[in-house]
């Protein structure tokens, strides 16, 4: 089940990002978590009561973008990620956004399958972005797509 998260929910959050390591800091999910803010949206998809993915969108003028997306490594790989991804078009729609945009790692393949699968398209590449992971050398780049709504 995937619904949006508000401050109460920072614990079991701030707990699974740690796990899952989508790059997001802690006062980042705690700022999108203010019930004030009309600009950002944290949704959550639950199994059994625990919080076992999430989506960072956050909106813009005229399109929303997908600051992140985490699973616990446990749960990937079980369709979290394309209940998540469903729930974000809803809300860009709901928001009328007319493109939903995101990077991702240019080796995060299971990310970039699930993106192609709902239909984001490669838009171009930044060279080095993200810092290296898992003592491999040299930084990775990031892809940009998007996804036009209608």
């Amino acid at each position: 089940m995937v619904t949006e998260l508000s401050q109460r929910d920072y614990a079991p959050l701030a707990a699974l990002e740690a796990q899952a390591q989508s790059g997001v800091s802690a006062s980042l999910l705690e700022e999108a978590l203010m019930a004030t803010r009309a600009d950002s949206s944290v949704l959550g998809c639950f199994q059994e009561q625990t919080l076992v993915g999430y989506a960072l969108l956050a909106r813009l003028p005229f399109e929303a973008e997908l600051q992140a997306i985490g699973v616990l490594p446990s749960c990937r790989h079980q369709g979290v990620g394309r209940a998540l991804m469903q729930a974000v078009l809803v809300k860009a729609s709901e928001w009328q956004s007319e493109r939903l945009l995101l990077e991702v790692r240019a080796g995060n393949q299971a990310a970039i399958a699930l993106y192609r699968h709902f239909g984001f398209v490669h838009d171009g590449q930044r060279k080095g972005y993200y810092p290296a992971v898992d003592q491999t050398a040299g930084r990775e780049d990031a892809l940009l797509m998007s996804l036009v709504l209608n």
